[in-house]
């Protein structure tokens, strides 16, 4: 989505902060999938880098209808672009 829209990002942070500021903010895409997207981006970023981090089916499993739901809103605003 930020490629189609020549919108560079060089790193994972780079990706998140032009999310935000590209499609977040200006309402293209709902809050609600920024602040999922945030979620995800902290558990990636706790997995990869902190010591101990656990992901438990409790955790997760609430996020798996919310992220198909994200993949299908980010598909439909490259569709329509």
């Amino acid at each position: 989505m930020l490629n189609k829209n020549s919108i560079d990002a060089h790193t994972h942070n780079g990706v998140k902060s032009a999310l935000n500021k590209h499609f977040i903010n200006t309402g293209i895409l709902p809050k609600e999938l920024g602040k999922i997207y945030s979620q995800l981006f902290t558990w990636r970023q706790k997995a990869d880098y902190d010591d101990i981090f656990d992901f438990n089916r409790e955790r997760v499993l609430p996020y798996l209808d919310l992220v198909e739901d994200f993949i299908n809103t980010i598909k439909q605003v490259i569709d329509e672009n």
